[in-house]
């Protein structure tokens, strides 16, 4: 018998794993570098629109002048495609293994897991392993050029796609909150405070969507509630960024797979939401993030 101890053949499987690991995680650093502000875009809980403020900021940041990407980190609710306005879009691989993210209006650049599902209707059935997996491969082996902002969807909560983002990212420039004007939003979205300030993300502020809907007389009605987002920057002693309104064109935008922001710029939510994109530029590339 050889002396030398045989390694078993599922030790060497889990030596392989971590490899890969390794190896992904030095690529997301260097891949990384050629962005200039990293900003995740985070919620406590879904149905607060989370996505749509997302696509809007990067849309209207671009219209400011900015190099954009979007990485929509959704792995099971991949919505951005849709509201970006690239669903169905190919996504194209070079022969080194680099992934070409697909040109939404604007310039923006976009890559999501939906975009590589061979149906929009495709479910993805994976247990956290194989959902981390695929957005450190999407972090590393994108190819982004050179941005100045990307912008991650994450998915609601403060799960492993959230805790894979924070830890991956090591120069996180920060995440913005995203809630919706209700006492059910407003305890959770503590939670999401906290779980960014434990992994010492910088907060750069909250966004209230679906604020309220003004009329054509001008006068504004608060139908989920009013003033919680700014209840909870003077809580947590983080910085209002602001609320955007209601308007039925933003729902039918949507499901039309036409980019809210392009199509009514003129709006009250679009005016408002490049008003904030303005602020967020400030906050960020003068370095007084939170």
């Amino acid at each position: 018998m050889s002396s030398q101890a045989r390694i078993p053949p599922e030790v060497k499987a889990r030596i392989e794993a971590f490899k890969k690991i390794r190896e992904q995680e030095k690529k997301v650093e260097e891949n990384m570098k050629k962005i200039k502000y990293k900003i995740a875009v985070l919620s406590g809980k879904g149905g607060v629109g989370k996505s749509f403020i997302t696509a809007s900021l990067a849309f209207a940041m671009s219209y400011l002048g900015r190099k954009v990407g979007v990485l929509d980190a959704d792995i099971y609710g991949p919505s951005i495609p849709k509201m970006m306005g690239v669903q169905g879009q190919s996504v194209m691989a070079t022969s080194d293994g680099r992934i070409i993210p697909v040109t939404a209006p604007l310039g923006v650049k976009v890559i999501s897991i939906g975009l590589l599902l061979p149906e929009e209707d495709v479910p993805v059935i994976w247990r956290g392993p194989l959902s981390t997996s695929a957005i450190r491969e999407m972090l590393a082996y994108t190819d982004w050029s050179e941005l100045d902002y990307l912008f991650i969807d994450l998915p609601p909560g403060t799960g492993d796609e959230q805790l894979t983002i924070a830890q991956l990212i090591k120069d996180l420039t920060g995440t913005i909150i995203v809630t919706i004007p209700s006492d059910v939003s407003r305890v959770v979205v503590a939670k999401a405070v906290n779980f960014a300030r434990k992994l010492n993300v910088p907060i750069v502020g909250i966004i209230e969507n679906m604020s309220y809907f003004e009329c054509p007389d001008g006068s504004k009605h608060y139908i989920f509630g009013e003033g919680v987002a700014k209840k909870i920057a003077e809580k947590y002693g983080i910085r209002f960024l602001g609320e955007v309104p209601i308007d039925p064109r933003i729902s039918r935008a949507n499901d039309a797979g036409e980019p809210f922001f392009v199509k009514y710029p003129d709006s009250k939510a679009s005016k408002v939401i490049l008003e904030l994109a303005k602020t967020i530029a400030e906050i960020v590339e003068q370095g007084t993030g939170g």
